[in-house]
């Protein structure tokens, strides 16, 4: 019998991963929070946003567990 046969077979087999994840509240799941700054390119003031880490997820994008966010 197959793995697919035993799955279907079994009445208490679910579609939930065995690794559940939150994704991070802080910074959407990107890994970077945007970090403006105020420059001057050619001669034109401008905004830049180069981002910096998101530090409740170390750029993971998400955190293990469920998390709520509080």
């Amino acid at each position: 019998m197959s793995e697919d046969e035993r799955d279907d077979d079994d009445p208490d087999a679910s579609d939930v991963p065995d690794l559940v994840q939150t994704i991070c509240p802080m910074c959407g799941g990107g890994g970077m929070i945007a970090d403006p700054k105020m420059a001057v390119i050619g001669g034109v003031a401008r905004t830049v946003d180069n981002g910096r880490p998101c530090p409740l997820c170390s750029t993971e994008g998400h955190l293990p567990g469920l998390v709520p966010p509080v």
